[in-house]
């Protein structure tokens, strides 16, 4: 276990508080030993007010508590990244966030959760789950159903309104990312590659490889 370095500022650490889901940087506050021990010990943020010198766990008048998902220590063992959820908004001007910010998750991280919930399926596929039924197809139906979903995209786009070709593109994208979860693939795997080819030098390097392969 990590010993976190309290006496190197004089028995308090910062901690930095960043949403678990969003990834925002919520706030800064310090604890001591104590607050430390009691956010452990009850899974709500707790801290050590050194204006009243006394140990107070965020929300406890205003009811907007920080629910406790992790600890991390730096590399010097004197600085704490806390994740959390948080109830509602942490400053107390009733911002969400200590800076003014909105505290909104982007979108595109969705498509990451989104995978994990169907990984998650797919290693207890529950009775009743659409996605269990797919897993269960096996994956020549999974593929079969992005072709399918894939061509009723096509035909919003060219012949449909743009409400219901996102809801058709959606539907294929879902079952793309039940694909690729069947085959041991990651949607950030995707990325990847399409950030590969972003590379100015991208299709030089295609040409040449192509070249090299052709000359074996």
């Amino acid at each position: 276990m990590t010993m976190i370095d309290f006496e190197k500022m004089g028995g308090l650490v910062p901690a930095i508080i960043q949403d678990a889901r969003t990834k925002n940087v919520l706030m800064l506050g310090f604890m001591n030993r104590e607050a430390y021990e009691k956010t452990l010990a009850t899974g709500l943020v707790t801290f050590w007010s050194r204006t009243r010198q006394c140990l107070w766990t965020k929300g406890e008048t205003s009811g907007n508590v920080l629910r406790l998902v992790s600890i991390k220590s730096d590399c010097d063992n004197d600085t704490l990244l806390i994740k959390a959820e948080p109830a509602g908004p942490v400053c107390h001007t009733g911002t969400d966030t200590c800076w003014g910010e909105t505290n909104e998750e982007d979108d595109l991280a969705f498509l990451s959760e989104l995978q994990d919930f169907i990984e998650k399926r797919h290693e207890e596929m529950p009775e009743g789950s659409y996605t269990t039924r797919l897993f269960t197809d096996g994956t020549k139906r999974i593929a079969q159903k992005v072709g399918e979903e894939a061509l009723e995209a096509v035909i919003e786009a060219t012949s449909g309104t743009n409400e219901k070709f996102i809801y058709e593109a959606s539907d294929m994208l879902y079952h793309l990312l039940v694909l690729l979860t069947d085959k041991g693939l990651r949607i950030d795997d995707l990325a990847r590659e399409l950030r590969r080819r972003h590379d100015p030098d991208w299709d030089r390097k295609r040409r040449e490889q192509r070249a090299k392969g052709d000359e074996e």
